[in-house]
């Protein structure tokens, strides 16, 4: 009797790195001894990203304009990446374009193209690697910001749509059908359900880790967190006689492993050697240190109340303390220092409240509960909220009976708030994702892109000591 012929096929991920390279060391020793290993027992190995692998709250991505990060993906091998939001629409349009040059591997994007709608040479929707008799296609969709897609000159298309017409015209041509996915869970698991033909879903976006995988009807979804902590794999097994294919997932906490490569470990110090070379470059003189305090009134919180203010020419501006993570000291300001100290990849905005809004907006700012918040994403990269700061604005307040302050008015330019006049206010693009603030999320809005946070603020120094 025959022998049923099978093969094997590892596949490796990651996703939302996000330039934290602590664990990288590890995680590029532990996916050589890996391939190593399936080598000398003949079996087939794929390493994936699945975007977020560049973030440029870190210095050596600062610094390289994402370049340093292509690099160590190249030196760990990395067969096939697919972009994230922060590739997408944290870098220019040019900075995106030339990222990966000198990638070793294709980009896998389905639904990012040009302005005109051609796609760009270095991206490619899908692709199909052969493995002995076996064939599988990979293909690649990135979350639709479509603003700010479209205001860095990009094009955006719907995920579902893609893929529905990519998987039609490649199920029938391969064994195996896998998406890298930087949308988040909730359309991964709408995926699985509208596409059975999806083998797996190679998840990120949410940071969602699956030890074993989801099963999602016939597509087995995975995601192995942020950050490096994990290597998520899906073993596939192909029966090359009936066509047939069992997929199973884990993740490998890299946190626990103790070798590094120490090859890798080195390129990581050079780097952080010209990243801070490079960001030493000196931005302005200030004659005196400018102070910030989360949770008091201070001159660098309100300088950059009213750098926003005259940046988004709004009526009014409004930012949290908590973006400025330190003081800036007496003395000469490098780029370094101002990225240290703004690391967030926020851009500027201006949205459009009604006085009755606004006014709800500051009543919720000034609770306690909305200053001690210890955010996580939305692009904020510190620790706590803190205050919010105005500019033009006075909000009076009275201490009551039980000690807490309570507003009592609420002043635009001296003049008493107009519950029913529209007013533009200068803010940051954190407020209007999610639900922190729902009058804001749901208001008319302006992007201001690709500046950042600290370009606003950079460019308000120097025209302020610079005159």
């Amino acid at each position: 009797m025959l022998q049923t012929l099978k093969e094997t096929i590892h596949i490796y991920h990651t996703n939302d790195v996000h330039s934290h390279f602590e664990h990288w060391p590890k995680v590029v020793h532990y996916l050589r001894k890996k391939r190593s290993e399936h080598k000398k027992q003949n079996e087939h190995m794929v390493l994936l990203d699945i975007g977020d692998f560049i973030d440029r709250f870190h210095p050596i991505t600062e610094a390289s304009d994402g370049k340093a990060n292509i690099a160590l993906l190249n030196d760990a091998a990395y067969d096939a990446v697919t972009i994230g939001n922060n590739e997408g629409i944290t870098l220019s349009h040019k900075q995106l374009d030339t990222l990966y040059a000198h990638a070793k591997f294709p980009v896998i994007v389905a639904n990012v193209f040009y302005e005109n709608g051609e796609r760009p040479d270095w991206m490619k929707p899908y692709i199909i690697m052969t493995f002995g008799r076996v064939r599988i296609a990979f293909i690649g969709v990135t979350v639709p910001f479509q603003t700010f897609y479209e205001l860095l000159g990009w094009r955006v298309a719907d995920p579902f749509e893609t893929v529905a017409q990519l998987v039609e015209e490649l199920s029938e041509k391969v064994d195996a059908v896998i998406l890298l996915s930087h949308l988040g869970i909730s359309d991964d698991e709408k995926m699985a359900h509208l596409f059975p033909q999806l083998t797996a879903i190679l998840g990120g976006h949410t940071h969602h880790v699956f030890e074993c995988g989801k099963r999602v009807n016939n597509t087995l979804l995975c995601g192995a967190g942020k950050f490096a902590h994990y290597v998520g794999c899906v073993t596939l097994t192909v029966d090359t006689k009936n066509r047939k294919v069992d997929a199973r997932a884990y993740v490998k906490h890299i946190d626990a492993l103790e070798q590094e490569c120490m090859e890798t470990k080195q390129k990581l110090h050079h780097m952080i050697e010209r990243a801070t070379n490079a960001l030493a470059q000196p931005v302005v003189y200030l004659p005196e240190t400018l102070h910030i305090d989360w949770f008091s009134p201070s001159p660098f919180a309100s300088l950059l109340a009213k750098a926003l203010n005259e940046w988004c020419e709004g009526d009014v501006a409004m930012v949290n303390a908590g973006v400025l993570l330190s003081s800036l000291e007496k003395g000469v300001v490098t780029k370094g220092d101002i990225h240290r100290i703004c690391p967030h990849p926020i851009n500027p905005c201006k949205v459009y409240l009604r006085g009755s809004e606004l006014k709800e907006v500051i009543l919720q700012a000034e609770t306690e509960q909305m200053k001690q918040l210890r955010l996580k994403g939305f692009g904020f990269r510190g620790e706590v909220m803190g205050q919010m700061v105005y500019d033009r604005i006075t909000v009076e307040k009275e201490q009551l009976i039980d000690g807490q302050a309570h507003v009592r008015r609420i002043l635009i330019h001296h003049q008493p708030i107009e519950e029913q006049k529209t007013y533009a206010v200068a803010t940051i693009d954190m407020f209007t994702f999610g639900h922190l603030y729902p009058e804001i999320y749901r208001a008319k809005k302006q992007y201001y892109m690709p500046e950042m946070l600290r370009d606003v603020l950079a460019w308000k120094l120097k025209n302020m000591y610079q005159s």
